[in-house]
């Protein structure tokens, strides 16, 4: 069946196959069968065309609308886990050992990781030497969220302590090429761990200490995505957070 809408959008505004291919990145037959069969191109592909031709995505192509409404889970979504101590660490070290141009870390403390895997600051360094950028922020002790958090859990000064050695075990990669080491004092949210494309977010939980909430793995397939609402969630912190000095 012909998507009669878009063939007469197409044609008022001068359109043809080829045009609206190289708008869209897809190919010229794409177009073509998307015209004269009615055949639905994928969200992020109908979204350019869309804003291409200056149209409403659902009105060019209205079984998104229902494809969207039916979908529960996000296509970015790669596994859920109750708590991170569901996750052996060696599911982080793998996430690290594979990322290729970007790992950054948005944590309080999250001690867990050298406790567990003493090497994690080679790897991080090996992963710099070889070109990939390392983001590390750590809460900042004498905050008052990182204090209120301590409250909340229950755990007291325990988690200012711990957000000093985490400061502790990262200090000897302050300095090294590719490697930055801040502190916040941001309400922590999330936990990330982020390597290239994938992400672990620990989502946090009043009164629940980090072990015990929930974990979901990520995968970016496309842009504007939950990915990439987190990735700027970073990236904030990031900018209001404070260098680490060498030594």
């Amino acid at each position: 069946m012909q998507n009669e809408r878009l063939r007469a959008v197409m044609a008022s505004g001068g359109w043809t196959h080829a045009t609206l291919a190289r708008a869209t990145g897809v190919d010229p037959k794409s177009v073509e069968r998307w015209v004269n069969l009615g055949r639905t191109p994928r969200r992020v592909t109908a979204c350019k065309a869309a804003e291409a031709l200056g149209e409403d995505v659902h009105a060019l192509w209205p079984a998104l609308r229902q494809a969207r409404a039916a979908r529960a889970v996000s296509p970015e979504l790669v596994a859920l886990y109750g708590q991170r101590a569901d996750l052996p660490v060696s599911t982080f070290v793998d996430l690290f050992t594979q990322a290729r141009e970007r790992i950054d870390l948005l944590v309080y403390a999250a001690v867990f990781l050298h406790e567990a895997y003493p090497r994690l600051n080679e790897l991080l360094r090996e992963r710099a030497e070889e070109g990939c950028a390392v983001r590390i922020a750590l809460g900042d002790a004498d905050s008052t969220n990182v204090q209120q958090r301590g409250r909340e859990e229950r755990f007291g000064h325990g988690i200012e302590s711990r957000c000093r050695l985490a400061l502790m075990h990262y200090r000897p990669l302050s300095g090294v090429p590719g490697v930055e080491l801040r502190t916040h004092g941001t309400t922590l949210y999330n936990s990330l761990y982020r390597a290239d494309d994938q992400l672990l977010v620990n989502a946090h939980v009043w009164g629940v200490n980090a072990y015990g909430a929930p974990v979901w793995h990520l995968r970016r397939n496309s842009e504007g995505g939950i990915f990439d609402t987190y990735a700027r969630s970073f990236d904030a912190v990031w900018e209001a957070a404070t260098p680490v000095r060498e030594g």
